[in-house]
């Protein structure tokens, strides 16, 4: 019997609109806080842009994403740095 209720419960989740709850990461509508907030994405950035972890001014870009600040000259971030971040973001195995 609970397993009939758990496996309706589950049917009723897979219909609803509510999003999934890690989607893959994205240079393009991540934001930094998201992004820093999770382990593994955090992982990537501490391995390809380690100086963003440490930038005095993190707080003030968390609601950015990485697309977002590389319009900045000093956030040292170009299209092909963007691209091996966001290749390494997609290496990331879905949990």
């Amino acid at each position: 019997m609970l397993a009939a209720a758990g496996v309706s419960a589950q049917s009723n989740t897979a219909d609803s609109t509510i999003p999934a709850a890690s989607p893959k990461a994205s240079v393009e509508s991540t934001t930094i806080g998201d992004l820093v907030a999770n382990d593994k994405t955090k992982a990537v950035l501490q391995q390809d842009m380690p100086a963003l972890l440490t930038y005095e001014g993190l707080d003030q870009i968390k609601g950015m994403t990485l697309r977002d600040i590389s319009k900045y000259p000093q956030a040292d971030l170009d299209q092909t740095k963007l691209a091996k971040i966001q290749k390494d973001f997609d290496a990331i195995p879905s949990p």
